[in-house]
């Protein structure tokens, strides 16, 4: 593997290690600075709300200027909005240190168009995607037992070790990292307006089915995921370690699916275009089953929604990706993250004041959406093959 391969797969590495340590201790670090549940998911929120805007203008200024650049700006946001948020004593200073991050938060589209640069053809990019996805599982493997067990010196202290990790990362980058970008759109305009990513998605006929989709599974995910630890709180009367420990089984899950049985089993056995179909159904089958208060069974509906959501981020974006004109892979990926960050955070502002009702209706909610993104994709089945990609006039195709 190379150097720069090596460096991407650390920087994805290092924020899925944040996100692994946020859901489970953030809820009782939050809660210890004197912050309501409701507060939790509003951090969620606005998290997203910042990606969402910041996003697509990261992805076009590395198609511009280069992926290295738009890159080490990232990475070093991420170190400073964890300093900051790891020091708060006040809900205000909370709030900063998530915004701080949000508004460079460009760190993973950025990485996938990095791939996509060095990518020889459509094989290697998927097979690329895959191993950013079992980071992702490693990640999470790795980033809650962290959380669990450094939350014993402190609810802080985890946050501040996420800090120096992306502060080693930033340097690493600087010093090591190459610009892959050969195709660089100096002249192109980026535009800043706030909803500029969802004009851009709906002009484009071929994918914006896909991203009405992403935009759904950022909804759907966001809305369980930012009442996760409060849920199994409630439910099963788990601390922050047993959270972290949960979280852990899901990474294994993500390793495993992702780093092995994608190559060698999902993608010989099914077609991708079908897998980008039906793992959607088969996730709101999981949510379903996760509103069960025995825990094996709501143990089981969590491996069914992971197995099936890991396969369809990676078959997803590999997709779009490769449908994408070679100077706009950096706008296409920033529009991913944009749609599906907009999901993310609309998910933990409605899912508030839901889980105050009923405990359970977040998961069911999770999974209605997901049968209507499942309904939307299942219209829409018909594509423009990979040729798009070398800009051939093609015919649409039926991939079911």
């Amino acid at each position: 593997m190379t150097k720069e391969k090596i460096i991407i797969i650390l920087t994805v590495f290092i924020d899925v290690v944040g996100i692994g340590i946020v859901i489970p201790v953030m809820p009782y670090f939050v809660q210890s600075v004197g912050a309501s549940a409701l507060t939790v998911t509003l951090l969620f929120a606005v998290f997203s709300i910042c990606s969402f805007l910041s996003a697509p203008i990261l992805g076009a200024l590395s198609d511009k200027f280069g992926r290295r650049p738009a890159l080490i700006v990232s990475i070093a946001s991420t170190a400073v909005g964890w300093f900051v948020f790891a020091g708060a004593n006040n809900v205000i200073a909370l709030f900063v240190g998530r915004i701080i991050d949000g508004m460079a938060a460009g760190n993973f589209p950025v990485a996938q168009s990095y791939l996509a640069d060095l990518a020889k053809n459509n094989k290697e990019r998927t097979a690329s995607m895959g191993t950013i996805g079992a980071v992702f599982g490693i990640g999470f493997i790795i980033g809650p037992a962290v959380g669990a067990l450094l939350s014993h010196i402190s609810m802080s202290f985890p946050f501040y070790f996420v800090g120096v990790l992306a502060t080693l990362n930033t340097i690493a980058a600087f010093f090591f990292l190459p610009e892959t970008n050969k195709n660089l759109a100096k002249d192109r305009k980026i535009s800043i307006h706030p909803f500029a990513p969802i004009n851009l998605a709906i002009k484009d006929k071929v994918l914006r089915s896909r991203y009405l989709v992403l935009f759904l599974f950022g909804l759907a995910f966001a809305a369980q995921q930012s009442i996760f630890a409060l849920y199994t709180q409630f439910t099963f009367n788990f601390n922050a370690n047993h959270t972290g420990y949960l979280m852990a089984i899901t990474g294994i899950i993500m390793v495993i699916n992702q780093g092995y049985l994608l190559k060698h089993f999902w993608l010989k056995k099914f077609d991708e275009a079908k897998l980008e179909i039906w793992t959607i159904l088969f996730m709101a089958v999981g949510f379903f089953v996760m509103t069960s208060s025995f825990l094996y069974v709501f143990i089981a509906g969590m491996v069914l929604m992971i197995m099936n959501q890991s396969i369809l981020r990676v078959v997803m974006s590999s997709r779009i990706t490769g449908f994408a004109d070679p100077t706009k892979k950096g706008e296409v990926a920033g529009i991913m993250s944009a749609l599906m960050t907009l999901g993310m955070a609309i998910g933990p502002l409605a899912v508030g004041t839901i889980y105050s009702v009923n405990e359970k209706l977040p998961f069911v909610l999770s999974g209605l959406i997901l049968l209507l993104a499942f309904g939307v994709m299942f219209f829409y089945r018909k594509i423009i093959p990979e040729s798009r990609y070398h800009h051939e006039e093609v015919e649409p195709v039926d991939v079911l």
